[in-house]
């Protein structure tokens, strides 16, 4: 094909076809660590139109990179090397009509999660997944990286959430999979297959989403604990005394409060004593009959005799519950805006949450002595965002970003955990899942890649190494 640019322009049309100046907003990663200029971005309007973009790129011999809203960590959504084409899916909004009977819906790949959560509202219906980016991360990509978020170790990541699928494969077929059951046993789950796969393996155009009745009634509290070991027997005890009602156990470091109150004047602390710890614990129920305050009110009481908890609020409206959740929501905002800092995204067992603290914290303070630990994260799945900051009056971390990631990933693997819990593995990561993970499970992903994509074209880089 001489001019696949001009030939993507035709059956995209003029707001389908971005390059040059256009493009550079897609080009680059949420932290602009990764991503080179493409040959340019399209926009296909439905999945015709995206089946048919891959077949000129695969045509062409031009990598196909699917985006959605680009708010990945790992580098996953944009491309390093010039003769690729980002596919971006965000014109793709469709959200169908909620099917009341059965707790499902429609959507297309480019429906942003927040809207979904307003379109649902008008039927009291919910999508169980909230995260920070829910503004701007897409369906497809939540799908792409098999997204997790508050409410992961009570409904499920997404690909718990996902019925059915409609996928554009590597060779511009497209694989209708929309069923909306649970039970679907007639061949390997495929759906399941490319959740978490990247577009590596195809580009995920439209999917059926499981649904929840919106609770009636909801309960929310915020705990001061005396250390981690203190907060993971309390959260044990929560999951075996609420289990069926709790949907919220985040817990956060006074570093990352402080550093939140220091740099987001609006933010309040209206507790009078602070810990080393704090738990955000939410209770929901369909039923306005369930005593929900007396739930959380009694494991309160309980966790202060028994000396796990130091304090403690019960929010007692919405509003006191919104206030609450922003102390645990802008913990990455206010690390950011101390300047520079180092994400890793960690899961354990949860009950080794104290265990992997106390020993992340001695791996790396021999690698920097006095460098600013700011775990927080999500008790009930034992996924910590393991993030740093330089020693105090530092500016950088001396060039040793590396050696805390090699150190962490290996912790985390040493306790049975995963150093990529729910960013995924993008660009960034590949060279530690070689390391971290056994040659035979790396294989596996790579024999598979080469099945599905033997050409290679599909989001090349990401995941899986290329053949040399």
């Amino acid at each position: 094909m001489t001019d696949p640019a001009a030939a993507l322009r035709e059956i995209l049309g003029p707001k389908g076809w971005l390059s040059g100046h256009d493009a550079e907003p897609y080009q680059r990663d949420w932290l602009n660590r990764h991503g080179v200029a493409p040959l340019g971005v399209a926009r296909p309007a439905d999945t015709s139109e995206v089946a048919s973009v891959v077949k000129v790129c695969r045509e062409a011999g031009l990598a196909v990179v699917p985006q959605g809203g680009n708010t990945g960590l790992c580098g996953g959504a944009v491309t390093e090397q010039q003769n690729a084409v980002i596919v971006s899916l965000s014109r793709m909004t469709a959200i169908g009509k909620p099917d009341l009977d059965s707790g499902s819906i429609a959507v297309e790949a480019g429906v942003v999660l927040a809207a979904l959560h307003e379109a649902l509202e008008p039927h009291s219906l919910m999508f169980p997944m909230h995260l920070g980016a829910e503004g701007s991360a897409r369906i497809g990509g939540l799908i792409g990286t098999n997204a997790g978020g508050s409410q992961a170790f009570r409904f499920g990541m997404m690909q718990d959430l996902v019925l059915g699928l409609e996928v554009v494969t590597p060779d511009g077929a497209i694989w209708d999979g929309m069923r909306a059951v649970q039970k679907d046993n007639a061949g390997y789950q495929l759906r399941k297959l490319f959740c978490g796969a990247e577009g590596t393996l195809g580009i995920v155009t439209r999917a059926v989403l499981r649904l929840y009745p919106t609770p009636r009634q909801q309960a929310g509290a915020l705990l001061v604990m005396p250390d981690f070991a203190a907060a993971v027997s309390f959260g044990a005890f929560l999951r075996a005394e609420a289990g069926e009602f709790l949907t919220g156990l985040e817990f956060f470091c006074d570093l990352g409060l402080e550093l939140a109150l220091k740099h987001l004047p609006d933010l309040s602390y209206q507790l009078e004593t602070r810990g080393d710890v704090y738990l955000l614990v939410e209770l929901a129920s369909g039923s306005q009959r369930v005593p929900l305050d007396e739930i959380l009110g009694s494991a309160l009481e309980w966790g202060m005799e028994q000396g796990l908890v130091l304090d403690g609020a019960l929010a007692t409206s919405g509003a006191r519950r919104a206030q609450f959740w922003r102390l645990r929501e802008e913990q990455p905002e206010g690390q950011r805006l101390e300047g520079d800092q180092l994400k890793h995204d960690i899961s354990v067992p949860p009950g080794a949450i104290a265990r992997f603290i106390e020993a992340g914290a001695k791996v790396c303070d021999d690698i920097l002595p006095g460098v600013r630990i700011n775990p927080f994260g999500h008790l009930g799945d034992g996924n910590i965002h393991y993030n740093l900051s330089p020693p105090e009056g530092r500016a950088d971390f001396d060039g040793k970003a590396g050696q805390f990631a090699e150190a962490l990933s290996a912790l985390a693997t040493e306790m049975g955990g995963s150093f990529a819990a729910e960013h995924g593995l993008g660009r960034a990561k590949i060279a530690m899942a070689d390391r971290n993970r056994g040659p035979v499970e790396r294989e596996l992903m790579a024999r598979l890649k080469g099945a599905l994509d033997p050409k290679g074209t599909m989001n090349p880089g990401v995941l899986v190494r290329p053949p040399q």
